[in-house]
């Protein structure tokens, strides 16, 4: 892999706050919104870039409050960044893209699906947590269930989280973006979103039925978060869905970057058709 960014993000104002973004459009048929995981950001999809640039335009988004885009509190949550996610698609003037969000992008979506369905064409998610009663497990159960954010140094998560993706030797740019991203208080804030979950997935979990987006799940079958079995018990929820477990951990899209890509590709020219 390049030690060059595949791309040069850019930033714009939307719903008052300052989002950064990244875009590659040749006017091809199909578009790809591409939302960051956590703790990441845009550039957990630079493996990928260049290959799904080749065929379907791209814009990737730090969602409010991860990566390096502005946040607020009201936004984190998986309902409410499902708003803001309509907000965006709306001022960035996206219309029919496929939605690409692993890990928090997974409920925000199925949330933004549900209430407006002519708002994508497809999703592809996972890795993230979407049913209830919760099924997760790790450091992911022990920040949603402690009575406050856990005392750590992002520093010392961020080179924990970047040290446990097998097989990528992680460019320094995309490293040091990781760490910067949630530096000083940005970590304890993003947090707020997954400390959420209770609420807001007991809410979602009386939607699922009703989501007519087709849906693709893309989940690691050793994801130490719990969340392969998550992406089970959600793919029996959902009316229109098809789930792939890859042989990896928690970052699919960074750990099988081929696999991923090959995925979303025919999911996206084909397979959403017929789900």
């Amino acid at each position: 892999m390049s030690s060059k960014p595949p791309f040069e993000p850019k930033t714009r104002t939307i719903d008052g706050l300052r989002i950064r973004y990244a875009v590659h459009d040749e006017k091809r048929a199909d578009t790809l919104l591409l939302l960051s995981p956590w703790p990441e950001s845009i550039y957990a999809f630079a493996q990928m870039w260049r290959g799904l640039a080749s065929r379907f335009n791209l814009l990737a988004l730090d969602l409010p409050g991860f990566g390096q885009s502005q946040g607020r509190e009201d936004l984190f949550g998986p309902r409410s960044m499902g708003e803001f996610i309509a907000t965006a698609t709306s001022e960035l003037g996206i219309q029919g893209a496929h939605a690409v969000g692993p890990d928090i992008g997974t409920p925000s979506l199925l949330f933004a699906a549900h209430a407006r369905p002519d708002l994508f064409r497809s999703l592809v998610v996972g890795a993230g947590a979407a049913v209830f009663p919760l099924a997760i497990d790790g450091f992911l159960k022990t920040l949603v269930e402690a009575e406050a954010v856990p005392a750590v140094n992002p520093a010392d998560v961020i080179g924990q989280f970047v040290a446990s993706i097998k097989n990528y030797e992680v460019p320094d740019y995309v490293r040091d973006d990781y760490l910067a991203s949630y530096a000083g208080e940005r970590f304890g804030q993003s947090a707020a979103l997954v400390r959420h979950y209770p609420r807001d997935l007991a809410a979602l979990s009386l939607l699922l039925p009703a989501i007519e987006t087709p849906v693709q799940i893309i989940v690691g079958r050793g994801d130490p978060y719990g969340l392969a079995g998550d992406a089970a018990l959600l793919s029996q929820q959902l009316r229109r869905c098809r789930l792939d477990v890859l042989d990896c951990g928690h970052c699919a899209w960074e750990e099988l970057p081929g696999d991923y890509e090959r995925i979303v590709t025919a999911w996206v020219t084909d397979g959403s058709k017929g789900a």
